[in-house]
């Protein structure tokens, strides 16, 4: 048996990957990294990203760096089957309640640099290009790798943990016998990206369009600078292949623009699928990114998906191979990472196909209806709708037994004033377990902790926007327990009931709390 080397090794080096490595690494984790490529896919695929993506990020150091690549989302507009609008989707108004705008497009290939530049700082991290998996095995005690390196040589790699972020026809799935169930949607579309000149943009509307028409639903995203993404629905017995050349995408895009009016980036058919992992977890090793979910893109949610599975499972094997949580937690920790994730994509895969639903009837007598029916709910007049809003909460795992609206949705990031300094919630109190007291908790409340727990008092730290006291008051509560991934894990409305979270926490992570109030 090989010497156990690694923590944790990860297959695939694609975002969910990267940003698996960056946070594992920053926590002194020994970390591996295998992906097949030798660079950067060069064209974007994902093109869209939220601002809970940005505050994992800001986690990793490199907010401020991607900000370059990034642009608000504009509004997007469907129109229905005669040429009406029937629907608009905007981001929520300011203050923002995460510290960063709600809905931006962005340049994957620049934003992955930027990723993989910050994994490259931590020297507990080893990442190796160009090579390929080949075999998986798992016993009691770990994890071996066979990996093909770049230079074609064998070797074995060990890790206690492993992490397969190797895309939709993974391997490491493959080997482990862990099948996806089908959400029940399977359409083909042609993705064009085209880098359009100023004659062009003359030409194009000034939002994101949903072209909610029978005889060929389609997309136009707005995406960063010159890019403009067309999403193209396929008619039956058209040949994907066919369609994905130079001269036939031309003709797609005729509706908008000519080639005069700019250079195709990339075009290629694919087929739209909603999948998801059977089982998240087979012993040592778990499935995030597109290994574990493929969804249509409606609502532009695939990688962040794939940032969101490697943010919860990143701080909970931290948690356990760093021995913070022990046991049979240690257990039911790792095991919630799938009960969470799995029912959150099921979830907001069924409200995406919601959305595309809307998009892709192809009756035209049943594509009326749709129109006249979305019409009469907002009485004639459109409606802005936040896609933040479509966005689900965690309704089981990891969570307090006390229901409430605040569990497992978000907690904000309030802009705190410190010191004459204006900060982020998260660069005041970091990325572990936060207890955070609203303004009106008892000034007198002594709420004892566990070790690691960061105590974060609105009373003593003045915020600038009201976001967090908007959300307490909303919430009628006076505390909030947020998880390290910055998510609820429940709410009190008194310092008694505060205590009795804390305990309630500290017995799900077998850790102890000496909570007075």
């Amino acid at each position: 048996m090989s010497e156990l080397v690694y923590d944790v090794a990860i297959v695939g080096y694609g975002p969910a990957g990267q940003v698996a490595a960056g946070l594992l690494g920053q926590k002194g984790l020994r970390v591996h990294v295998c992906e097949r490529l030798q660079d950067v896919y060069q064209i974007p695929r994902a093109i869209a990203l939220d601002h809970e993506i940005m505050r994992v990020f800001q986690q990793l150091g490199v907010a401020e760096a991607v900000q370059p690549y990034c642009e608000p989302f504009t509004n997007s507009e469907y129109f229905g089957v005669d040429g009406q609008l029937i629907r608009r989707m905007t981001m929520v108004a300011p203050p923002y309640p995460q510290g960063y705008t709600p809905s931006m497009v962005f340049t994957q290939p620049a934003v992955e640099r930027v990723l993989r530049a910050r994994v490259a700082e931590l020297p507990n991290v080893t990442v190796e290009l160009g090579a390929t998996l080949q075999g998986i095995e798992q016993d009691a005690n770990g994890v071996s790798l066979a990996i093909d390196t770049a230079n074609g040589e064998r070797k074995a790699v060990r890790a206690r943990y492993a992490i397969a972020c190797d895309g939709g026809s993974s391997t490491v799935r493959t080997q482990l016998d862990m099948p996806l169930e089908d959400l029940d949607f399977d359409e083909p579309w042609l993705v064009v990206d085209v880098l359009v000149n100023d004659q062009g943009l003359a030409k194009l509307p000034p939002v994101s369009v949903q072209y909610c028409e029978p005889e060929r639903p389609c997309t136009l995203v707005i995406g960063p600078k010159n890019h403009r993404r067309w999403e193209i629905s396929l008619k039956p017995g058209e040949d994907p292949g066919a369609v994905a050349t130079d001269a036939e995408t031309w003709k797609l895009l005729s509706r908008w623009l000519t080639p005069a009016d700019g250079t195709l980036w990339r075009q290629a058919s694919y087929r739209f699928h909603a999948l998801v992992a059977a089982q998240w977890r087979k012993g040592r090793v778990f499935l995030a990114g597109d290994a574990a979910h493929m969804q249509p893109p409606f609502l532009g949610q695939g990688m962040c998906q794939g940032i969101r599975d490697a943010a919860n499972l990143s701080w909970k094997l931290a948690a356990v191979l760093q021995g913070e949580v022990r046991g049979t937690a240690a257990e039911a920790l790792l095991d919630s990472y799938g009960t969470e994730r799995k029912a959150h994509v099921r979830e907001l895969t069924s409200r995406i196909k919601g959305v595309g639903a809307v998009i892709c009837e192809r009756d035209p007598a049943k594509a009326r209806a749709r129109d006249a029916q979305l019409l009469a709910d907002c009485a004639g007049v459109v409606r802005d709708t936040p896609r933040q809003d479509i966005l689900p909460r965690l309704e089981h795992g990891l969570l307090s037994g006390r229901e409430s609206a605040a569990r497992g949705g978000l907690f904000p990031q309030p802009w705190l004033q410190q010191g004459g300094k204006r900060s982020r919630m998260d660069e005041v109190a970091g990325h572990g377990w936060r207890l955070v007291l609203s303004a009106d908790a008892a000034a007198d409340a002594e709420v004892g902790a566990w070790s690691g727990l960061a105590r974060v008092s609105l009373q003593a730290l003045a915020e600038t926007e009201g976001v967090a006291a908007d959300w307490f008051q909303r919430h009628a509560c006076v505390a909030a327990l947020v998880r390290p991934d910055n998510y609820v894990y429940g709410v009190a409305a008194t310092a008694q009931d505060t205590t009795a979270l804390l305990e309630e926490a500290a017995i799900a992570l077998g850790v102890t709390a000496a909570c007075e109030a």
